[in-house]
């Protein structure tokens, strides 16, 4: 009931219904975030300095990474405009980017710190992947790539396809940008939803359908190595998008499972096209902190050329976000999850059998 107060109060959202038009503030299209650009926000002398004190505070009492509490840690000028940034990345268009952290004078484990301060403000970090980082590292390993189904792109340089992740809130920070490459791009898919039920209300309905995905090898305790998810889920009057495309077609891989009909696969590759010509280049810096909201946006990269100098490859640090004030979620949501899991928040991420969850500040 929190979050549909919370919804009810911002006029430009109305209640979704199946399969009609969405009226929501996270529906924008290109032209309409370069307009406006309040979802930026480049930190002021006082807020850094704000930071910097969080940072000494912790490393002078000695704290381990997962048990920081960013609220709990004085901000006086910073927290106001945090949660100003967290209203518009939750209830808003779902798209935050903060520009000025100061990771070039920051060790690793200070911009961790840092980072870590920044982003328990908007949720509570959970596991990204099999090995349980609740810290993760965006930089190719060399030896990854996406044509194997078991590696994550995250670890390559290779362009990726429009995806949201599988939690409520993903937050990165740039240590490194590349040589060359690895823009970010980004899209509302409230925005792709109402394009594409206007000009092919048919495919729009197929995807309001249960779909199965590949779990990439990253199997919860008591689950299949697949699940089904619709990728339009409509709750509490609220839409809910959950797009990977990958993922759905790397299911297929399962002989035991229904193949695409004609018409799902017409859908698939129309969200994809669309999500491509509706996405907006964000220009990605050293020092910024991009967060995104994964139920209403769908996020890229381009592919990318790093530098020989391994100090200066790309490399940025991942949070994976559950927000314990979030939206309602369909109980098909939880299929991701695992069985293991209750139906309620916070929730969210990859938890596999006896694996605990670490902060590594080295990518792995």
């Amino acid at each position: 009931m929190q979050a549909e107060g919370r919804v009810a109060s911002i006029a430009k959202r109305s209640r979704a219904e199946a399969l009609k038009p969405v009226v929501d503030p996270a529906g924008w299209s290109k032209a309409d975030l370069a307009a406006d650009t309040t979802w930026m926000h480049e930190l002021t002398a006082k807020e850094i300095a704000d930071l910097d004190q969080a940072v000494v505070a912790v490393e002078q009492r000695g704290m381990e990474i997962a048990d920081i509490k960013g609220r709990e840690l004085p901000l006086p000028v910073l927290r106001p405009t945090l949660e100003r940034l967290n209203d518009e990345l939750i209830d808003g268009r779902g798209v935050v980017l903060i520009r000025g952290v100061p990771v070039s004078r920051y060790s690793r484990l200070q911009s961790a710190i840092a980072y870590w301060v920044v982003g328990t403000h908007f949720g509570d970090p959970v596991s990204q992947n099999g090995k349980g980082h609740i810290l993760g590292h965006v930089q190719d390993l060399g030896e990854k790539t996406l044509a194997n189904p078991a590696h994550r792109g995250y670890q390559t340089a290779e362009k990726l396809p429009f995806h949201s992740d599988s939690c409520d809130v993903v937050g990165l920070l740039c240590l490194h940008p590349s040589k060359s490459g690895g823009e970010s791009l980004v899209v509302s898919s409230i925005d792709v939803y109402n394009e594409m039920l206007r000009t092919r209300p048919d495919l729009a309905a197929e995807l309001a359908q249960p779909i199965y995905r590949d779990r990439r090898g990253e199997v919860p305790e008591g689950a299949q190595p697949y699940f089904q998810l619709p990728v339009f889920n409509f709750e509490h009057g609220l839409l809910t998008i959950n797009w990977q495309g990958g993922y759905i077609r790397s299911a297929q891989r399962f002989e035991e499972l229904p193949r695409h009909s004609t018409k799902l696969t017409e859908a698939i590759d129309l969200f994809a096209k669309m999500a491509r010509e509706r996405a907006s280049y964000m220009d990605f810096r050293q020092g910024d902190i991009q967060l995104l909201h994964n139920h209403v946006t769908v996020h890229s990269r381009t592919e990318f050329v790093d530098f020989d100098e391994p100090e200066k490859k790309r490399h940025l640090l991942r949070l994976w976000l559950a927000t314990p004030k979030g939206r309602p979620l369909p109980q098909a949501m939880w299929n991701r999850y695992g069985p293991h899991m209750k139906a309620q928040r916070p929730a969210g991420g990859v938890v596999l059998p006896g694996v605990a969850f670490k902060t590594p500040l080295v990518a792995e």
